[in-house]
C-alpha cells in the first residue's frame, strides 16, 4: 500500500491506493470490470491492465479501489513505466453505482497521484467518458480504431499468403522462441511504448491465459532468423478472431511480409470456424489503415486517449 491510510472523500466513500492487490481484491475488481462490460458493450480496462491485477507487485503499477459504504464501487489503475510519456490510467465505475461522482473522484485521485501529468484511456469512446475527460481538464490526443471484417462467404475473399522469397513460416514454441520474439517485437514496435516494452513476464502472463494457443502464433524466418510474426487470438465467447499482434523487424519491411503474415493469420482464424476477425490500429497511421481496409476491414468502434496539456 502506498498510503498509510485510505483517502477519505464524501461520507461513506473512500479511495485506497495499493501497490498490489490480494487475490480476493483482484477477483472483486475483475468481477466489477465484467459487470461494467456487460452494460457498456466494451471493456473499460485493457487486457494489459487486467493482467496487472494479479501476480503480486509490479514496478510502476498502482491500484485505486473506491468503496462506497464498504462496497467496491470503482477501480482505477495508474501505470508509470514509460521514461518519457506521462503515466497512463484506466478507470471504471460499477454500472449500478454511477451518477454519484465516483468517476470524478477516481479521476481526480489518479490525476493527483500522477503529479497532474497523465494519459487516460476511454475505451469505446462513450459520451460519459468524454464528459469526464472534459471535467478533469484533459484533451483528446489519440484515437485507436477497432476494425472488423467477415471471414465467411458473405465477406470479401480471404487473401492468399504470398510469402517473400526465402521466407518460411512456422508456429511459436514456448520456452524456445521467447527471447527471439521479444527482441523482434521490441524492434518492430520501438515507436510504440505499450507494445514495444513487453518483457518476459508480460509474455509469460499471456502464455498462461486460457486463450493462448501456439498454433495461432506464426513466426516468419529467413535463413533461420526471425524477421516477423503474426500472433492471433480467439475470443471464444464472442466467436471473434483477432489479429492480436503483427510485427516485422526493421530491415525486413517493405517486401510484402506484413500482408502475407496477415493472410496467414486470417486464413487460420477462418479455418477455425470463426465468423469475424478484428484488429486495432491507430487512426493516425493511414498506411496501415489503407492496407487493412484493402483486406476488407472497416471501423467497428474507437478507443480514445486523453491527456493533460504538455
Amino acid at each position: 500500500m502506498t498510503d498509510d491510510a485510505a483517502t477519505a472523500l464524501e461520507p461513506g466513500r473512500q479511495i485506497q491506493t495499493l501497490d498490489e492487490l490480494t487475490e480476493e481484491q483482484a477477483l472483486s475488481v475483475l468481477a466489477l470490470i465484467e459487470d461494467a462490460a456487460r452494460t457498456d458493450g466494451t471493456t473499460a480496462v485493457s487486457e494489459q491492465g487486467r493482467l496487472q491485477l494479479r501476480g503480486g507487485r509490479r514496478e510502476g503499477i498502482r491500484h485505486f479501489l473506491l468503496t462506497e459504504k464498504g462496497r467496491l464501487a470503482g477501480y482505477g489503475q495508474l501505470e508509470d513505466t514509460d521514461p518519457v510519456e506521462a503515466p497512463a490510467a484506466e478507470l471504471v465505475v460499477h454500472p449500478a453505482l454511477r451518477g454519484r461522482g465516483h468517476g470524478r473522484a477516481l479521476g481526480s485521485a489518479l490525476l493527483a497521484a500522477s503529479g497532474k501529468r497523465i494519459r487516460v484511456w476511454a475505451h469505446g469512446g462513450k459520451s460519459a467518458a468524454r464528459h469526464l475527460a472534459q471535467v478533469l481538464g484533459l484533451t483528446l490526443f489519440r484515437e485507436l480504431r477497432q476494425l472488423r471484417r467477415p471471414l465467411g462467404p458473405e465477406g470479401p475473399a480471404l487473401p492468399e499468403a504470398a510469402l517473400p522469397a526465402g521466407v518460411t513460416v512456422r508456429t511459436f514454441v514456448p520456452g524456445q522462441d521467447d527471447a527471439a520474439w521479444l527482441a523482434v517485437n521490441s524492434a518492430a514496435f520501438a515507436h510504440h511504448p505499450e507494445q514495444g516494452s513487453l518483457t518476459q513476464r508480460d509474455l509469460d502472463d499471456r502464455i498462461a491465459q486460457p486463450w493462448f494457443d501456439p498454433k495461432g502464433f506464426f513466426l516468419a524466418e529467413r535463413d533461420g532468423e526471425l524477421i516477423g510474426f503474426h500472433w492471433t487470438k480467439v475470443h471464444a465467447e464472442e466467436r471473434l478472431g483477432e489479429v492480436y499482434v503483427l510485427g516485422v523487424r526493421p530491415g525486413a519491411q517493405g517486401g510484402g511480409l506484413g500482408k502475407a503474415l496477415t493472410a496467414v493469420g486470417l486464413n487460420h482464424l477462418a479455418e477455425a470456424g470463426l465468423p469475424t476477425a478484428m484488429l486495432y490500429v491507430d487512426a493516425d497511421n493511414p498506411a496501415a489503415l489503407a492496407v487493412y481496409e484493402g483486406l476488407g476491414f472497416s471501423t467497428h468502434e474507437v478507443d480514445l486517449m486523453y491527456r493533460t496539456e504538455s
